[in-house]
């Protein structure tokens, strides 16, 4: 399979993670996991928008989607900020749950950076349907 990668920055504001959302279905429609893929890097965006400095005024994020040798890998880029996302425990609370969601989706994921920008990211274990069958 070719390795290929594509990114795009969008303004940080919560709109702007449907347009997220379409960017992954764009390049992602014949895979198999393109309904996971979708759900993971809104659930990233969205993080990203309410919970970095991507969401302040100007702000901004960066959305990557990259064929890597054990499947997709997707990530979501944003400006930083003083709290590293981590697995909430639990909670009753509607929010908080995004990361248990990736988590459950994903075959891997995890954080890179630091308060300055960090890139969330997630692995989904599955090749194209096309690829599949040849």
């Amino acid at each position: 399979m070719l390795a290929w990668r594509m990114s795009r920055f969008f303004l940080g504001s919560p709109a702007s993670v449907t347009e997220a959302r379409r960017f992954v279905t764009a390049f992602l429609r014949d895979w198999p996991c393109l309904e996971a893929a979708e759900l993971i890097v809104s659930e990233l965006a969205t993080n990203a928008v309410r919970h970095s400095a991507s969401g302040r005024f100007g702000g901004r994020f960066m959305v990557t989607i990259r064929v890597v040798s054990n499947g997709l890998w997707l990530g979501v880029l944003d400006e930083g900020g003083p709290h590293s996302p981590q697995l909430s425990a639990g909670s009753d609370d509607e929010g908080g749950r995004g990361l248990m969601l990736v988590s459950a989706l994903a075959a891997q994921w995890g954080v890179c950076g630091d308060e300055h920008g960090r890139t969330v990211w997630a692995v989904l274990s599955t090749v194209p349907a096309l690829v599949a069958s040849e």
